[in-house]
C-alpha cells in the first residue's frame, strides 16, 4: 500500500486532532505529502511538526469549512505548493447533542453547515484537481449515518445526509477514474465529545462514550487508508460498528426497539397535576 500514496498530495480537513490527525500521520508514514487544515492553527502546527519529525513533507492551513472563500483559497494554496491534489478527505465535523424537542433552528443549521455543506464544498473545490490526477474523494461519515441514536437527532441526520451525498457522488464519478469512499467509523478516540453545540472545544470535558468499545485513532486510520487505497465505495470501521450496521440493515425492528429503550433514559419526566 505504501506505493499507492508515496509522493501523493493529501488534504485533510479537521486535521488537527482525532481521526484527522491520525490519518495525517498514517499518510505521512507512507510517504505522502500531507496538508492539514482546520480552524485552530496550534493543533495543526503540532501535527505538521510530528510529520516533519518522521521525514514527511507537510503543511498546515487555517480553514473554516463553512466559509467557501477559505476553502477556495486553501485548494489554491495546496496546488501552488505541491502542483496538484490526489486525495481530499472531508473530515471536518462536530456533533450537536440533545433531544429534537430541545434543539433550536440555529443549532440544526450549524450542524448541517459544517457536517454536510462544509463537506460538499470541500469536495466541490477539490474535484477539478482530483479529476486531473484521477484521485480519490473521501467523506467522513459515521455509524450514526445508519442508526438514529436518541439524543443525537441533528448529528445522525447530518451523517445520514453525508451517506446520501457519498452514494450520489460515487454514481456521478463512475467511469471518470476518480473514486469516492465513504468511511463510517464507530467509537474512535477523538475530540468530538469535547465540542459543544456552538462548535467550541472544551479540553476539560469528559468523553462519555463507552471506553470498552473505543478504538485508538491510529488503528482506525490504518483501516481507513486500506479502504481509500482500494477505492472502496463504503467502509465501516470498528468491529462494533460493523455489527451495529448489519443489525440496522437486517433486523430494523429489533434495532429500533433497542434504540427506543435507550431513548427512555433521556426522556424528560412530565408531571401532570389532576
Amino acid at each position: 500500500m505504501a506505493e499507492v500514496f508515496e509522493s501523493k498530495v493529501i488534504w485533510i480537513t479537521g486535521g488537527g486532532s482525532g481521526i484527522g490527525a491520525a490519518l495525517a500521520q498514517e499518510f505521512g508514514r507512507q510517504g505522502a505529502r500531507v496538508v492539514v487544515s482546520g480552524r485552530r492553527m496550534g493543533p495543526l502546527e503540532e501535527v505538521v511538526a510530528a510529520l516533519a519529525g518522521q521525514g514527511a513533507e507537510a503543511m498546515a492551513l487555517g480553514c473554516d469549512v463553512t466559509k467557501v472563500g477559505e476553502l477556495e483559497s486553501t485548494v489554491e494554496a495546496i496546488v501552488e505548493r505541491f502542483g496538484g491534489l490526489d486525495v481530499a478527505v472531508a473530515n471536518a465535523g462536530f456533533s450537536v447533542g440533545g433531544r429534537l424537542e430541545a434543539l433550536n433552528a440555529s443549532e440544526w443549521r450549524r450542524q448541517f453547515d459544517t457536517n454536510v455543506t462544509g463537506a460538499a464544498m470541500t469536495l466541490r473545490y477539490a474535484l477539478p484537481h482530483l479529476h486531473a490526477s484521477t484521485g480519490r474523494a473521501v467523506l467522513m461519515g459515521s455509524v450514526a449515518g445508519t442508526l438514529g441514536i436518541p439524543g443525537n437527532a441533528a448529528y445522525c441526520a447530518s451523517k445520514f445526509a453525508v451517506r446520501g451525498m457519498a452514494q450520489s457522488l460515487s454514481a456521478e464519478l463512475a467511469g471518470t477514474g476518480v473514486s469516492c469512499t465513504l468511511l463510517q467509523p464507530g467509537f474512535v478516540h477523538s475530540d468530538i465529545n469535547r465540542v459543544d453545540n456552538q462548535n467550541q472545544v472544551h479540553e476539560d470535558w469528559e468523553d462519555r462514550r463507552p471506553t470498552q468499545l473505543m478504538w485508538p485513532a491510529d488503528k482506525a486510520a490504518r483501516q481507513m487508508l486500506k479502504a481509500i487505497a482500494a477505492r472502496k465505495r463504503e467502509a465501516v470501521i470498528t468491529g462494533h460498528g460493523k455489527i451495529a450496521t448489519f443489525l440496522a440493515y437486517h433486523t430494523p425492528g429489533l434495532t429500533q426497539a433497542v434504540l427506543a429503550k435507550a431513548g427512555e433514559r433521556l426522556r424528560p419526566k412530565h408531571h401532570h397535576e389532576d
